[in-house]
């Protein structure tokens, strides 16, 4: 018998209600679209995109060499390519998230919204299997589609959140969600990885061929899992799309109703000074994680093969953290466990800069620190925002969101390599990350969160 799941939140609002089949479609989103993360962003593309790039540049497979290309007219070292086709990716999904996210609020075909977005960027990654040769400019095209869509469908499955359950069960929904993320995500990283192994001749021709069809099958998966959460949600249209009707132009409505949730949004000064906190200490995680290999191989000298083994042992430890975690917030509250989070993610700076080079196991328990952490940290920093929404405004406040938490990874980077350019020490770089953990503890520890969810018209969960 399907369980249900019920909150009263307000008097005039009914309550959210969710069975165990539907919550369970929600979290297989977060199995299907990890794979993109994980396989596609943190191992493969970059490389990939970066060969090809070279190739079209008229080096040879293989070679290090410095040549250009000349996208739009525009003269492109091939070693740049990746990094300014990211930082182009970031800056368009400033404008296009928050749109999105009001579109989701308007429309009475949520779930339609979450399918066109992913299936999008599935395809679009699976449309990696046509760039060979010198195809950079598809390549690239292919990549900001695909990376584009990856962030609107999280914005829309994002917003079903606050819709599977009360304020006591947001945090535990949260975290099974996030932790089935790290598993799916690293058991397809997994199984390409072995395969990697077993097939990889050592000819650069076949190392570029494995890594374009492990790229695809990440596509293949987030395809196929999305249409477990396609099948198993159910709509939960908002009081503004149920008073359209469906009538009129979504997409216009959309636009017209981000305007009017801009010019209000300093109602909510608390949901914003959150936003702000969340900007800067998830600034140093996404920091942490993107430039933890570029440590590991530059200023540890650690061989490939234990940089692939740790973060597959981050993968699958962030699966156990996050319902670890999770369940702490169950008992302390969600708030005082993201506190208690970013105080772990300090001793995992000061112990990084402490790590001995040419040691694998010490990289490799803190790898597992970092996975513990991890998971958990994110999850309930998301369902602790769900808290700060006002009703029937999700999808607009999680397009926000996302902007803070992929918009914005540009500030740690930056002050690690301006840190690196004026000492040539990575240390000292990665140690000038602790003032994101440090500043957003202080300023989340500064968010007087009972308050600031009464504010936002919502009931607070019973501990915080």
């Amino acid at each position: 018998m399907a369980e249900t799941v019920t909150h009263a939140a307000q008097d005039d609002t009914p309550p959210p209600t969710s069975t165990r089949r539907e919550r369970t479609g929600w979290y297989f989103y977060d199995w299907a679209n990890s794979a993109f993360q994980t396989t596609v962003i943190t191992v493969f593309l970059g490389p990939f995109l970066t060969s090809v790039a070279k190739v079209a540049a008229g080096c040879e497979l293989g070679a290090d060499c410095a040549g250009y290309v000349y996208p739009l007219g525009i003269k492109v070292a091939a070693g740049s390519y990746y990094p300014y086709l990211i930082s182009l990716s970031v800056l368009l999904t400033v404008f296009v998230l928050p749109v999105v996210g009001a579109i989701a609020d308007r429309s009475l075909h949520k779930k339609r919204l979450l399918a066109g977005t992913a299936f999008t960027g599935a395809f679009a990654t699976i449309g990696m299997i046509f760039v060979t040769g010198d195809r950079y400019l598809l390549g690239g095209a292919l990549f900001l589609i695909a990376n584009i869509s990856f962030g609107a469908a999280i914005v829309v499955y994002n917003s079903f959140l606050p819709q599977l359950g009360g304020p006591d069960e947001r945090d535990g929904i949260s975290s099974r969600g996030w932790a089935l993320g790290y598993l799916g995500g690293g058991l397809l990283l997994a199984l390409n990885l072995v395969a990697v192994q077993s097939f990889d001749n050592g000819t650069p021709e076949r190392t570029l061929d494995l890594a374009r069809w492990s790229i695809v099958s990440a596509g293949l998966w987030w395809a196929a899992f999305t249409l477990v959460p396609l099948r198993w949600l159910r709509e939960h249209p908002t009081a503004a799309a149920l008073a359209g009707g469906g009538r009129g132009n979504v997409l216009t409505d959309g636009f017209r109703q981000l305007g009017r949730t801009l010019r209000e949004v300093k109602a909510y000064p608390l949901t914003l000074f959150f936003l702000l906190a969340f900007l800067v200490y998830n600034d140093g995680i996404q920091t942490v994680i993107t430039l933890a290999s570029q440590y590991g191989t530059e200023e540890l000298r650690l061989e490939q093969s234990t940089l692939i083994v740790t973060i597959l042992l981050v993968q699958f430890l962030a699966f156990g953290g996050a319902l670890a975690l999770g369940g702490l917030a169950g008992r302390i509250g969600a708030w005082k466990t993201v506190l208690l989070s970013l105080v772990l993610w300090t001793a995992v700076i000061v112990a990084a800069f402490r790590l001995p080079a040419e040691a694998p196991l010490p990289f490799m328990l803190l790898g597992g620190a970092i996975g513990l952490v991890l998971g958990g940290s994110q999850a309930l920093s998301r369902s602790l925002f769900s808290q700060l929404i006002p009703v029937g405004k999700e999808g607009e406040y999680y397009g926000f969101y996302e902007i803070s938490d992929k918009g914005t990874s540009w500030l740690g980077p930056l002050a690690f390599g301006l840190v690196f350019q004026l000492t040539n020490s990575y240390r000292v770089g990665l140690v000038s990350l602790l003032i994101f953990f440090v500043v957003g503890f202080a300023l989340l520890l500064a968010v007087p969160m009972r308050r600031a969810i009464v504010a936002a018209g919502n009931t607070p969960p019973r501990v915080l």
